[in-house]
């Protein structure tokens, strides 16, 4: 796959999964098929709320960056994306992390939203599994051909919230995780200094 398309599809998903919000409130009610469904269908709308509100890139992404700490597992997603490292560090590094992680996150992907306009995001079909749901969309990008994003949708949490994702099979957080973990590397494995690289944006 190209990597300029790659990086579409990527910044789509990730955008898609930090707007992770529901029609309504599921904390209440057991996790179905439906509800999965629907809090899909509810990031489309949400993604599209954003890019009509025409605020500066900055504030996109301040509000990204709300939705994505509010609707998103952020911290199942910060640890696993930490990878081992997860179970060495200390309950405050752990925090740190997370926080940074979802600054990172936003940063990365909420400049590009504007690439979504006029982007179609269609649900197919959900499936119980394991964990939760997966849930099939069909995205349809301008000037690209369609192409499968699976939810995954736990209410793990207390509410269904994503927590990862898979772009034409290609697992979006083992991704995320394998570019951390190279910038630990690069760090000499400092995660206090990888989290102050990433607060501060400074991390490739």
């Amino acid at each position: 796959m190209p990597s300029n398309l790659m990086n579409r599809r990527g910044f789509v998903a990730t955008g898609l999964t930090g707007l992770a919000l529901t029609a309504f409130p599921l904390s209440a009610l057991a996790q179905t098929e439906a509800s999965a469904k629907a809090l899909v269908v509810s990031v489309v709308d949400e993604i599209n709320r954003v890019i009509a509100s025409g605020k500066s890139e900055r504030a996109m992404i301040r509000d990204f960056e709300k939705i994505f700490v509010q609707y998103a597992d952020v911290p199942i997603m910060a640890r696993y994306v930490l990878g081992a490292d997860a179970r060495s560090a200390s309950p405050s590094q752990l925090k740190q992390f997370t926080q940074a992680f979802q600054g990172y996150i936003s940063n990365k992907y909420g400049r590009r939203f504007r690439e979504f306009i006029g982007g179609q995001v269609t649900v197919r079909n959900a499936r119980k599994i394991r964990a939760g749901y997966e849930v099939r969309t069909s995205v349809k990008l301008q000037g690209s051909s369609p192409f499968e994003v699976t939810f995954l949708v736990s209410d793990k949490s207390g509410r269904d919230k994503f927590f990862n994702m898979f772009i034409e099979g290609v697992n979006m957080l083992l991704t995320e995780r394998t570019e951390v973990g190279a910038m630990l590397d690069a760090r000499g494995g400092d995660l206090n200094r990888l989290i102050k690289d990433m607060k501060q944006n400074k991390v490739s």
